[in-house]
C-alpha cells in the first residue's frame, strides 16, 4: 500500500491517449497535436472530433430538436438536470450493455444538446422565454456561431471567435476533478447522460472551473483603484486570494493562458491593459512571497478576459466551461468504457479504536 496522498496528488489512476499537458515545457497537446496548431485553424466541433474519434474530419453532431423540461435561467443547474433527464427521455443504454459505437453516438447526441441547453438557459436569464427559430440558428457556420444565435438571435464575429478559442483551449486537460468524476461514473456502467451530468456537478464548484467568474470583478476593482501594486499589496495583507495564478500541473507558463492572452489582444479587449498590469505586479509579489514555488498565470485569468469580449456574464462561466469540456469528458467516458474496470480506491481508517456502545452512551 503506497503512502496516503491528500487529493490523490500525483497518484496515477489511468493511462490515457487523449491529452498530454507538458508539465515543464508549457504546452498542451490533444492526441499529440499542440493546441497552438488548432486555434484559428479548426473550429471547436472539429476539435471535439479529434478528441473523441482521433479524426479532425469528424465533428460534434448538431443537436436534434428537443424541448427542455423546465429551465430556470441558472445555466449550470439547468445543464446538470437536463443532461440527466435526457438519459431517460432518450432511453440511453447502460455503458456496460451497449457497444462502443452506440456509446459514441449517445455522447455525440448529448454533447450538441448540452450546448443548446446552456444557450436556452442563458436566453431565459436575459428575460426572453421565446426560443430563436431553428432557421435562424442554422445560418451559423460553426458551433460557436450557432450557440450565439440560439442565445441572442445574432452572432457577432468577435464574440464567436472569442468563444471558439476559449472552447478549444479548455476542451480537455487530463484527469481533473470533473473528468475523473465522469470516468468514475462511467466505470460503474452508468449511461452516458449520468456520466456527463455528474461531471457538470463536479465542475459547478468554484475550485474547478468557476474561477473566471471571480477574475472580472477583480480587474474592475484594480481599474477603479488605479493602482495595481497597492491593490495586490492590500489583497495579500488581508489574505485575499488573487485569482488566476498558479496551477497544480504546469511548472512553466500555462499554454492556454498564452493563447487566450493573444486572442484578447487581437480582439481588442477593453480589459487587456489592466489585466497585463495586474499580471506583472501579482506575479512579482507572489514570487517574492514564495520564492521556492513556480507561479504563473493560469487559464482562468485570461479566460475571464476573453469571455468578457463575448459579453458572457460571470455567473455563466462554469456553464461555458462545461460546453467546452464535453469533448474531453466524452473522450474519457469512451476510454473508460473500454477498460471495463470499476474504480474502487482504498481508504485508511483513522477513527476511534474498538469500543463498546455503553462507552459512547
Amino acid at each position: 500500500m503506497s503512502d496516503f496522498k491528500p487529493g490523490l496528488e500525483g497518484v496515477v489512476a489511468v493511462e490515457t491517449e487523449i491529452a498530454e499537458p507538458d508539465r515543464e515545457g508549457g504546452a498542451l497537446r490533444y492526441r499529440g497535436i499542440d493546441i497552438e496548431e488548432l486555434v484559428g485553424h479548426y473550429p471547436y466541433e472539429s476539435v471535439w472530433g479529434l478528441l473523441v474519434d482521433d479524426d479532425l474530419d469528424s465533428k460534434m453532431p448538431d443537436p436534434e430538436p428537443y424541448e427542455p423540461a423546465r429551465l430556470t435561467g441558472n445555466a449550470p443547474a439547468d445543464l446538470q438536470a437536463e443532461t440527466a433527464r435526457l438519459a431517460g427521455e432518450w432511453k440511453l443504454g447502460k455503458l456496460n450493455e451497449i457497444s462502443d459505437e452506440q456509446a459514441r453516438e449517445d455522447l455525440g447526441r448529448l454533447s450538441g444538446q448540452m450546448m443548446t441547453i446552456v444557450a436556452r438557459s442563458a436566453r431565459l436569464a436575459d428575460g426572453v422565454s421565446e426560443p430563436v427559430p431553428e432557421g435562424v440558428v442554422a445560418k451559423g457556420q460553426t458551433a460557436a456561431e450557432r450557440f450565439l444565435l440560439r442565445w441572442r438571435g445574432e452572432a457577432d464575429p468577435r464574440h464567436a471567435t472569442a468563444i471558439d478559442t476559449y472552447w478549444i483551449c479548455t476542451a480537455e486537460h487530463g484527469l481533473n476533478a470533473s473528468t475523473f468524476t465522469a470516468r468514475i461514473t462511467a466505470s460503474t456502467g452508468a449511461d452516458c447522460g449520468a456520466a456527463l451530468s455528474s461531471a457538470v456537478g463536479a465542475l459547478s464548484g468554484p475550485l474547478h472551473g468557476g474561477a473566471p467568474a471571480y477574475v472580472k470583478p477583480m480587474l474592475e476593482e484594480v481599474a477603479a483603484m488605479g493602482d495595481a501594486e497597492r491593490w495586490v499589496s492590500e489583497a495579500l495583507a488581508s489574505k485575499k486570494r488573487i485569482m488566476g495564478f498558479g496551477h497544480r500541473i504546469y511548472r512553466a507558463e500555462d499554454p492556454r493562458s498564452r493563447l487566450l492572452k493573444r486572442t484578447a489582444r487581437e480582439l481588442g479587449s477593453e480589459h487587456i491593459e489592466v489585466a497585463e498590469e495586474l499580471e506583472q505586479v501579482a506575479l512579482k509579489a507572489l514570487q517574492e512571497r514564495s520564492p521556492d514555488r513556480v507561479l504563473a498565470t493560469n487559464v482562468e485569468y485570461y479566460s475571464a478576459v476573453v469571455l468578457d469580449i463575448a459579453e458572457i456574464p460571470p455567473p455563466l462561466a462554469p456553464a461555458m466551461f462545461a460546453c467546452s469540456r464535453v469533448a474531453g469528458w466524452s473522450a474519457h467516458i469512451l476510454e473508460q468504457k473500454r477498460t471495463g474496470r470499476l474504480f474502487r480506491p482504498s481508504a485508511t481508517y483513522v477513527g476511534p479504536a474498538e469500543r463498546s456502545l455503553s462507552a459512547v452512551e
